[in-house]
């Protein structure tokens, strides 16, 4: 396997980030030996992707949690920024439990008793704007169940404070108005405290919770004997001396081993949030990551996070990570890639072979890739690396267009188009963050056969120099182009087919050979 990034050295350590891709604000529960990571999705399809690692190192994407989002009318199109916000993900009472904050509509879960599902439908445990970044806590001494969540300022016109409820044990229900448990405009220096994780530890109800900002922010733990408070509070890490900007905003895992570990994101521009493997103790409880009571959690070294460090004590594991690669057997696609809005049918086209065949949907907004749905997407899985794609298009109107994508806040993509006597040409066009309207990167050139090899070369920065291979050999194409960030999500690799308004099928796409490589 030729994995773009592998944070595994193979010599009993690793590097930092153990995954070099946008899994944002990333949480994490621990059954046995097994490990399952779940991500922010916001509005893409399928959503709440689950991760799976016996070694917090090596990851595998296992597979989704979310089908649909309610209400379906607010999801035909891309909303990049809504949907899923900060999900958290537990197991109580024999069943895989995960609650998110959807920024428009309240606090919702989804349940199920095994990770590969079946998921309950969403359930909606709080209904109201700006609520976000919920996570739920069962107290196995007592038996009680609670819930935190933050505040997204731009619905609610509140932020820097954490609300917690008592809930019922079921997660369904939520049985007071809510408290304020911190209000962080009370503590001088901080802001945009959210993201709280909820846990019991050695006697202290514990919050742990990042503040400052995405790109510059720090972890921040609070502790309290009682729910409700008042809690005191650490800064327990941050960027320090180090190159890793933000460092916050994740998960405690105590391995089967004992050992404890936090695992956080890094903004990195257009990669999005990478996540980071950091070593924890408590003071007093012996170096190194082992477990034990008492006192602060220590996170990476002294507060500080590590670049390299020795691997968690656990089963061995292969050097892998999540899939990017397809072959699309059957004509389907696998588990790394989601639509940018609610899938509807027609949007791909079945049949017996491998490949996958896109359907040219006709659309007024072809000229923007931004706001189409019927976009398929994957993470970008590296700093560097390169991604490859055969496309063949077939039965295209005039118009008709198909390719690979870079697309954030800007876009660029190379692929093949129907002109309007027909021949298919070779296309290469990008826009603007503040631009309404693509423009060609390059002058559009003949590909006889209707086919094309296209190729994508990142390098650090996300630098983007687009290729493709008409029947004799690979040529460059265009500018250097600079992948960019939606606001909350990182740029993402994408296929699709479009075509101009009209009557009638308007031809199809048929992509084959998905490579990624360093």
């Amino acid at each position: 396997m030729n994995l773009p990034w592998t944070a595994d050295l193979g010599d009993g350590t690793y590097r930092n980030p153990v995954l070099h891709a946008d899994w944002s604000d990333p949480d994490v529960v621990t059954v046995g030996e097994n490990h399952y990571l779940t991500a922010s999705s916001f509005g893409r399809f399928p959503g709440l992707p689950l991760l799976h690692s016996r070694d917090l190192v090596n990851w595998t994407l296992a597979g989704h949690a979310l089908d649909r989002l309610e209400p379906a009318s607010d999801h035909v199109v891309p909303r990049h920024d809504r949907g899923v916000w900060a999900p958290s993900i537990r197991h109580h009472a024999g069943r895989f439990w995960i609650f998110w904050g959807d920024p428009d509509h309240g606090v919702q879960q989804v349940n199920a008793e095994r990770i590969e599902g079946p998921w309950t439908a969403p359930h909606l445990v709080k209904a109201g704007k700006g609520l976000i970044d919920a996570c739920p806590l069962w107290d196995e001494e007592t038996g009680e169940a609670y819930l935190v969540h933050a505040w997204a300022k731009s619905r609610s016109g509140i932020k820097n404070r954490l609300t917690g409820h008592r809930m019922s044990p079921d997660g369904r229900t939520l049985l007071d108005e809510g408290t304020t448990l911190i209000d962080a405009d009370t503590l001088p220096g901080w802001f945009t405290l959210e993201g709280p994780k909820l846990h019991r530890h050695d006697g202290w109800f514990w919050i742990l919770a990042p503040a400052g900002g995405v790109e510059t922010g720090w972890q921040g733990a609070f502790r309290s004997r009682d729910f409700f408070g008042p809690y005191e509070e650490r800064v327990v890490l941050e960027q320090g001396r180090t190159d890793v900007n933000g460092p916050h905003q994740g998960a405690w895992v105590r391995t089967a081993a004992g050992e404890d570990w936090f695992l956080h994101f890094q903004s990195k521009g257009a990669y999005g949030r990478v996540v980071h493997l950091q070593p924890m103790r408590w003071d007093g409880s012996g170096p190194d990551g082992a477990g034990g009571g008492g006192g602060w959690p220590v996170i990476g070294d002294a507060g500080e996070p590590v670049p390299v460090h020795r691997k968690p004590a656990a089963p061995e594991q292969p050097v892998t990570a999540p899939a990017c690669d397809d072959d699309f057997p059957g004509g389907r696609y696998g588990k790394q890639w989601q639509w940018t809005a609610d899938p509807r049918p027609g949007w791909t086209a079945p049949h017996p072979g491998d490949g996958l065949r896109l359907t040219c949907v006709r659309t007024a907004y072809a000229h923007d890739l931004r706001v189409l749905p019927n976009v398929l997407v994957q993470r970008l899985p590296a700093e560097e690396f390169t991604v490859e794609v055969d496309l063949a298009l077939r039965g295209g109107v005039p118009g008709a267009a198909a390719g690979l994508a870079v697309l954030g806040d800007a876009f660029s993509w190379i692929g093949l188009e129907a002109a309007e006597d027909g021949t298919p040409l070779l296309v290469h066009r990008y826009a603007e963050g503040v631009a309404e309207h693509e423009r060609d990167a390059a002058h559009p050139r003949a590909a006889p056969s209707g086919t094309a090899r296209l190729r994508v070369e990142v390098t650090a920065g996300a630098r983007c120099r687009f290729h493709a291979d008409t029947g004799d050999g690979f040529r460059p194409s265009g500018q250097v182009f600079a992948a960019t960030p939606w606001r909350w999500v990182g740029a993402l690799l994408g296929l699709f087919a479009t075509a101009p308004t009209g009557t009638g099928p308007a031809g199809t796409a048929h992509f084959t050979a998905f490579r990624t490589g360093p």
